[in-house]
């Protein structure tokens, strides 16, 4: 009995949880160790003269948070909000709270190491290495058959431009 009290617990170690988000049609992975609150959408003030991705701030319970459009960030068309459309704030341990604007929470799911494929650290695809340098494997979500890309927070909320 106790050996299988083991292996349970180093199956356990070896499970990470990730936040599946839908931008525009993928799916992405945001390790939930990162994920400090999730929000609906709401008033964004705009902060003149800052860097494209970067839509503003919002004041959440007295704290003002950064708030980057994913959609911007990976050069895709401009956020259309909706009633799913949400912001997720992610703390680090290399900076305090930022929020990042998503289409939609769709679930949480466990993924072990063997479902996740890493990628490579140079671009797979010549001329793709800003995108790839957002995601740092894919993961196979087993109880609906489906592919999501894991992203690489540090990277997404870093300050250097796409």
């Amino acid at each position: 009995m106790e050996t299988n009290n083991n292996n349970n617990m180093e199956t356990i170690e070896e499970v990470k949880q990730y936040i599946v988000v839908c931008v525009g049609v993928e799916q992405y992975g945001i390790d939930i160790s990162f994920v400090d609150n999730i929000v609906r959408m709401q008033k964004i003030t705009r902060v003149p003269k800052s860097i494209a991705y970067f839509n503003g701030v919002i004041n959440l319970r007295g704290e003002i948070i950064p708030i980057i459009s994913l959609r911007r960030r990976f050069n895709l068309e401009i956020d259309t909000f909706t009633d799913k459309t949400r912001i997720i704030i992610l703390r680090t341990a290399r900076q305090d709270a930022i929020g990042i604007i998503v289409d939609e929470v769709k679930e949480v799911i466990n993924l072990k190491d063997e479902d996740v494929d890493k990628l490579s650290t140079e671009a797979d695809i010549e001329g793709d290495e800003n995108q790839t340098r957002y995601i740092s494997g894919v993961g196979k979500n087993k109880a609906n058959n489906t592919l999501v890309s894991l992203l690489n927070i540090n990277n997404v909320i870093g300050d250097e431009p796409a």
